[in-house]
């Protein structure tokens, strides 16, 4: 009889499942079959971490999946070599959170904004996170006040964080309880040191920063669940140098964009791109102020990417 579990970790070959026995919880090596393998061509991985599925136990002690789970949601990005296949990152996640550094990397706002893009269009709650603020300037908390600014403005949680003050990862330890979260960012950016001072018990590689071209190396290699001393789990991702945005159609961009949802309401043209038509109720709100000119630049990047 099949048991239900939880995919927790992912080699693209082999995927760990937890699952409930009586002593506890236990996980298993299972084995995708290959018909879905061949369900989804677009697909580089078939099952993400996340997933609830249905497996059977084997008698050398590995088990076969035999039911994929309907997701709740998923993160997904386009492929970093295949422009026509697609990733899904993880699955079932109560909370998205998109990390940047102050400095070592610097904050890249055009990464934020496809990431949010994202979450809108796969109905995921997001968060934006701007850590190493210990290392932030005059100039660098001032840029960093005025994002925060900007973004709690459209509806976003903005947190700021720093491992050397424990009292700012305070607000994040209790977002992170009995929730199934996710950390995305660029190599570099903190991720896995934030992990590992909120739960000592995770304890995962941090990667050093290059002098040279101040980029993180990769300490993360497969995506894993990781269960929280305090209850819920996060996965933990490899870092991502870019974020390739999934099934957006041109037209549709700007109904992720939460402070153009107003404003496209006053265009001439239903199919209105918002870039150059007469008109226009976006380009109108953003000639008024009511559209900050980075996020409409941001915008007019990811449209011309799509038309691409």
């Amino acid at each position: 009889m099949p048991q239900k579990g939880r995919v927790v970790e992912s080699t693209g070959h082999w995927y760990k499942v937890a699952y409930n026995e009586e002593d506890g919880m236990q996980t298993i090596n299972c084995r995708l079959p290959g018909r879905f393998r061949l369900k989804d061509h677009a697909l580089t991985n078939p099952i993400a971490v996340g997933d609830y599925v249905d497996f059977e136990m084997n008698d050398d002690g590995s088990g076969s999946i035999e039911e994929i789970k309907d997701r709740e949601n998923y993160l997904i990005r386009q492929s970093t070599h295949h422009q026509e296949e697609h990733q899904i990152l993880a699955s079932n996640i109560d909370c998205a959170y998109v990390v940047q550094s102050v400095r070592r990397p610097n904050i890249k706002q055009g990464f934020i904004d496809r990431f949010l893009v994202t979450c809108e269009a796969y109905q995921i709650p997001a968060t934006i996170i701007f850590n190493k603020m210990d290392l932030a300037d005059e100039h660098a908390n001032t840029y960093v006040n005025s994002l925060t600014d900007l973004y709690e403005s459209i509806g976003y949680p903005v947190l700021q964080t720093s491992i050397k003050t424990d009292s700012s990862l305070d607000e994040l330890k209790k977002r992170l309880n009995n929730s199934t979260s996710v950390l995305i960012g660029p190599s570099g950016v903190g991720k896995t040191s934030i992990l590992n001072h909120i739960d000592p018990n995770i304890d995962r590689k941090v990667g050093v920063v290059s002098d040279f071209n101040e980029k993180g190396k990769h300490t993360t290699t497969f995506a894993k669940l990781l269960p929280l001393q305090t209850g819920g789990y996060i996965v933990d991702t490899p870092g991502i140098k870019e974020f390739g945005l999934v099934n957006i159609e041109p037209w549709e961009l700007s109904l992720f964009f939460p402070e153009m949802l107003e404003p496209r309401r006053n265009c001439k043209f239903n199919n209105c791109t918002h870039a150059h038509e007469p008109g226009c109720g976006v380009i109108e709100a953003f000639q008024e102020g009511k559209v900050d000119p980075d996020r409409y630049d941001s915008y007019l990047n990811i449209l011309e990417s799509l038309d691409e």
